[in-house]
């Protein structure tokens, strides 16, 4: 196991890392901007280097300043958590050639699953089912217009290089695709760099539905089921939940095993998200890879009683996992309630300031994870994420009455926070039936408006 590593990222994500690391022995650095030097979480790492100013881009993102932070404390490994570098195929193979290990799956690998268009070839290719659109990425709008005539109206156009619903546009109709074609690329020009459009059939109303899997340097995969993660507002994730009421133990198992499967066979390494969509008719489409762990990986934890941070480490240190696939599987319900710093009523704005008091509930079957204290300030310039509730009981009811209790226990003032937002969804009746998708959440959003 590594002596020391360092995790190129702040805040929540930083936290979580170090706390697995402080329990298996694993001395910990901490990297800080200027804005985040005194924020209390990095009192916890083992050593702190300051790598630049506020702006993410010469700081978190600087990778000359990473590495040269993980040389100077002789770090044997980076872990990137997410966002940021976590994706970043270029950074993965800097740190390699520095003689570092990257707790992560090899470059090509992210290179491959990161290009939308290769990752839905090659998934496709290991049985895993794709949603019908372009067989590869689309040269001109005339090529988007046969693919689109072909498979039929509703079409989703998205940016090869694309995330978090930039570089997409839905098209209903031929005479909108034009238009269309035109925006998305104009979008994903600005924000990827890269106009590169791909096309495929429109689901409207399905479910986002995701599979963790972690796989070890032998080529041993597993699959730790399925998150339910639809509560979305503009394809950013809200609340999840695990399991998803519409998945089946027998489709777990069958489609968790084919996952786990196609990344062992793509020479995955390490922790990895499967995302799908999921249909009316209740089939399950290939999205997307992330090849990280995911923010919202903490209700897999609850529920298959696994460390997936310990893991990631265990599988970069070269040691095999020792879980077998048969004797694992999922225990109670686990909830997820993303809280942010962001005013609800005022189209989501970002309420950055200072905490004044914070009381965290303190209740069986609730995780708390977050970075602040009383008397921390939310920086303006990064993610507004203060904190996650993490809630778990033995049956959906129990968890959603014990995420309700914890929400009324969250005390956060000085700033504006969604907690307000989550007791609402909580009691929705749609939510709490089970019956909801990827659009109920604007739709409640709209009709209060």
């Amino acid at each position: 196991m590594f002596r020391r590593i360092l995790v190129a990222n702040r805040g929540e994500v930083a936290a979580r890392v170090l706390r697995t690391c402080r329990r298996m022995g694993v001395e910990c650095v901490a990297v800080a901007s200027v804005a985040d030097r005194e924020l209390s979480w990095l009192e916890e790492a083992d050593e702190v280097v300051v790598i630049g100013p506020a702006r993410s881009s010469r700081s978190y993102l600087d990778q000359d300043a990473v590495l040269e932070a993980a040389r100077r404390t002789r770090s044997a490994a980076i872990h990137p958590g997410w966002g940021f570098l976590a994706e970043n195929a270029v950074f993965a193979a800097r740190v390699a050639a520095a003689g570092l290990t990257w707790i992560g799956p090899p470059p090509h690998v992210i290179r491959k699953l990161g290009d939308k268009v290769a990752a839905r070839r090659a998934m496709s290719g290991l049985g895993v089912p794709v949603i019908p659109g372009s067989d590869g990425a689309l040269e001109t709008l005339e090529e988007a217009r046969a693919v689109a005539e072909s498979i039929g109206y509703p079409v989703l156009l998205k940016a090869v290089a694309g995330g978090g619903g930039r570089g997409m546009r839905r098209v209903y109709s031929a005479d909108e695709i034009e238009s269309a074609w035109q925006q998305a690329r104009g979008e994903a020009r600005a924000a990827f760099g890269d106009p590169t459009m791909y096309l495929e059939k429109l689901i409207e109303g399905g479910r986002h539905i995701e599979f963790q899997v972690m796989v070890d340097t032998f080529g041993h995969g597993l699959h730790f089921g399925e998150r339910e993660c639809s509560v979305q507002r503009r394809h950013q994730k809200l609340l999840e939940e695990t399991p998803s009421v519409v998945v089946s133990p027998e489709l777990r198992d069958e489609m968790g095993a084919r996952v786990a499967g196609a990344l062992s066979e793509l020479g995955y390494q390490g922790a990895g998200t499967v995302e799908m969509l999921r249909d009316a008719d209740g089939a399950l489409y290939f999205l997307e890879v992330n090849t990280r762990l995911q923010v919202e990986h903490p209700i897999t934890e609850m529920t298959w009683g696994v460390d997936l941070v310990e893991l990631q480490l265990r599988v970069a240190a070269g040691q095999r996992l020792t879980l077998d696939q048969g004797e694992l599987g999922p225990t109670g319900h686990a909830i997820e309630m993303r809280i942010n710093a962001e005013d609800p009523d005022a189209g989501f704005r970002p309420c950055p300031g200072r905490v004044t008091r914070l009381v965290l509930p303190e209740m069986d079957g609730v995780r708390v994870e977050t970075h602040l204290r009383e008397g921390d300030a939310i920086s303006p310039h990064y993610d507004s994420m203060v904190c996650k509730l993490v809630v778990h009981a033995d049956t959906r009811a129990d968890a959603i009455a014990r995420s309700a209790a914890a929400l009324d226990a969250l005390t956060f003032e000085g700033v504006t926070t969604t907690a307000g937002l989550h007791a609402r969804v909580l009691t929705e009746p749609a939510f709490q039936s089970g019956d909801y998708d990827t659009t109920t959440l604007e739709n409640w959003l709209s009709a209060e408006t």
